[in-house]
């Protein structure tokens, strides 16, 4: 029997390279994206249907898993969209840190609820959530995102047992650093002339060298796949080498000590 797959945020980057996976793989895809009609690639697919959806809108959430339910049985939900919200913390307006929010973490756990009743009558679903290495560790300039992606990755895991009784799963596929369009199209900055030095040497991480040999979008869909299909009770898929040495870091020190190791990076 063909399964179903939705999809936030698939309209570049890593939800795109998923959502063309699951296609290939035989799976139904819902890719859905604040602006549909600028989409043409997933269009000319059979059993991809794109629909609109800004997760900030509450209501359009309601309404649009309303009405998806109501015509196609959903297997998994892969919680994608959202965006970097990169600099001190001192360079952001309230608006940019509310979105940042709104976007990142109750996109997450508004999607998340409107799905949740259907899948705990059927006793059946899985939850997907795409969260990163930084909601596994603090770093500076990312104060606000690190909020958030810590958010989905505490609520994931405090999800994850209490749909346990229902036969429903929660994963968090943490990415480290990818090659997309991520710090064009969805990375927003803000500056702030006393912390220039600070962020001259944050800069210095993203280099171009350096972002080449990040993870592809692709890869990390493929470990996405793997998460939906192995039937493991597995809660943390890491994805990327970056990310993978971060986590086995992060094994071996205490929270505390790793946190000194980033910081000593920063000293002046």
């Amino acid at each position: 029997m063909q399964k179903t797959i939705f999809i936030t945020g698939a309209s570049s980057g890593l939800g795109k390279a998923t959502a063309k996976l699951f296609h290939a793989s035989g799976w139904k895809v819902i890719a859905t994206m604040r602006n549909p009609d600028r989409e043409t690639a997933l269009t000319e697919l059979a059993n991809v249907m794109v629909l609109p959806l800004d997760v900030t809108d509450t209501q359009q959430i309601r309404k649009t898993v309303a009405e998806i339910l109501k015509n196609y049985s959903v297997d998994v939900v892969l919680n994608n969209a959202g965006y970097g919200l990169i600099g001190p913390l001192e360079s952001f307006t309230d608006e940019q840190i509310q979105m940042q929010i709104q976007t990142n973490l109750f996109g997450v756990i508004n999607v998340t609820r409107a799905f949740l009743p259907d899948f705990r009558e059927k006793q059946h679903g899985m939850f997907i959530n795409i969260t990163s290495t930084f909601g596994l560790l603090g770093y500076p300039t990312c104060s606000i995102y690190n909020a958030t992606k810590f958010g989905v990755d505490g609520f994931s895991e405090g999800l994850a047992t209490e749909l346990a009784q229902f036969g429903v799963k929660v994963k968090v596929v943490a990415p480290g650093g990818m090659q997309t369009d991520f710090a064009g199209r969805s990375m927003q900055g803000g500056m702030h002339d006393g912390y220039q030095q600070l962020v001259a040497r944050v800069s210095e991480g993203y280099s171009a060298e350096r972002v080449s040999n990040y993870t592809k979008a692709e890869d990390v869909a493929k470990i996405i796949y793997e998460a939906a299909t192995d039937k493991k009770d597995q809660l943390r898929y890491i994805a990327g080498k970056d990310a993978i040495a971060l986590y086995n870091e992060r094994l071996e020190l205490t929270p505390e000590k790793q946190f000194q190791k980033i910081s000593a990076q920063f000293l002046f």
